[in-house]
């Protein structure tokens, strides 16, 4: 009921909720879907508290499965690849932007992907061989290995069918932005462009590159390493103390992001809550 007043208040009413809020226990909730609405964000995803707040540390929490699980040894397996994408799941989509060194672009998501450091900033990719080249490599690995720079922005679903066009199999000289129809926008620090359409981007340059072999010796993967040179955040989404003072943050609740699950299966991102850490004060 909060929620969806304070989606709607002005003036002395919206005050008037959030000291509500705050007297029900739910002043995280209440902050957060006000900052958005402050910004002019739609609001599109909801906030609720955690799931068992009544727990207590050390009680044991009901265990919904069943008493036996299935065992499965890789070696064994015929290929690995089906079981792992779906159930190393929700995974992060790294929408990579590159330029070849004759500046040809090329567009791409990755959902091999996750953040390795923050000090400093650090993007890590994981890129299978293609069966669709000559030389058995993606263009966003050749363009990456010849120019040690790309880009990485956020998938959200406003553009989430344009994003994924560009995941087919295109001639090493076609570019995915013409082919998508979505917008460049010119980097500050490396060459290839960002994603307009995109609200989070950050510009990378290669530091670590390393192949990932099977039993065999094939390289089955290469795993790209980039430190983060540039940051670029749609302002209606930007607090530029939600960490503290000039520790800036990304206000998610509502940049409706999208992320990959098995097969060609996305998810969304349509409710989220606050769970402290025990060593942390609420």
């Amino acid at each position: 009921f909060v929620l969806e007043c304070m989606a709607s208040a002005t003036g002395a009413k919206t005050t008037a909720l959030l000291g509500a809020a705050l007297a029900g226990g739910i002043a995280a909730i209440a902050v957060r879907q006000l900052a958005c609405w402050l910004r002019g964000i739609p609001k599109t995803v909801l906030v609720t508290g955690p799931p068992h707040p009544k727990w207590k540390p050390g009680e044991k929490q009901p265990i919904p499965l069943p008493a036996d699980f299935v065992e499965l040894e890789v070696a064994k397996q015929a290929s690995c690849y089906g079981l792992m994408i779906s159930a190393y799941v929700p995974r992060p989509i790294a929408f990579i932007s590159t330029l070849s060194s004759s500046g040809v672009g090329n567009l791409a998501p990755f959902s091999y992907s996750g953040l390795f450091s923050h000090d400093p900033p650090m993007i890590g990719i994981g890129i299978c061989p293609s069966r669709a080249t000559a030389d058995g490599k993606k263009d966003s690995l050749v363009n990456i290995d010849e120019t040690g720079e790309f880009v990485v922005c956020l998938m959200s679903e406003w553009f989430i069918e344009a994003a994924n066009h560009t995941c087919g199999n295109f001639p090493r000289e076609v570019d995915e932005f013409d082919e998508s129809g979505l917008t460049r926008l010119p980097s500050k620090k490396v060459r290839p462009p960002r994603v307009a359409e995109s609200a989070v981007h950050f510009e990378c340059v290669l530091r670590h590159r390393h192949e990932i072999k099977n039993s065999k010796g094939v390289v089955t993967s290469t795993m790209v390493l980039g430190e983060v040179v540039m940051i670029h955040v749609a302002a209606p989404f930007f607090d530029p103390n939600g960490g503290g003072p000039n520790k800036p943050t990304v206000l998610v609740d509502n940049l409706q992001l999208m992320s990959r699950l098995g097969g060609e299966t996305y998810a969304r991102t349509t409710s989220t809550f606050d769970l402290p850490r025990p060593d942390r004060k609420t």
